[in-house]
């Protein structure tokens, strides 16, 4: 099995963390993976019923973008937020992102 690409911390961009947090479902596995850190991808998931493969692609374009570091667990994937990493990179951006974007509670 081939390893999981995680990008170096000098390889995160700005541009890649926006548009990885600019889909919803996305958003929600990131706001998932911070109140609950090294979730599956089926616990982390926005919705139960998505799709594996939809799941999957939501996770490596969150992966790739250096938003999160996925390790193989036997037959499942734990994932955990890159924190220190994006921090490192964009001070604060994230704790920005979602702050921003809480869900509304009407």
């Amino acid at each position: 099995m081939r390893p999981l690409f995680h990008p170096d911390t000098e390889a995160i961009t700005l541009q890649g963390v926006l548009h990885a947090l600019s889909d919803p479902a996305r958003l929600a596995i990131v706001r998932a993976l911070r109140e609950s850190p090294d979730l599956s991808c089926s616990k982390a998931a926005p919705v139960p019923e998505m799709a594996k493969s939809t799941l999957s692609n939501h996770f490596r374009i969150l992966r790739e973008a250096g938003l999160l570091c996925s390790r193989r667990e036997g037959t499942q994937y734990a994932n955990c937020l890159r924190l220190d990493d994006l921090d490192a990179r964009f001070p604060g951006l994230l704790d920005a992102i979602l702050n921003a974007a809480e869900p509304s509670d009407s």
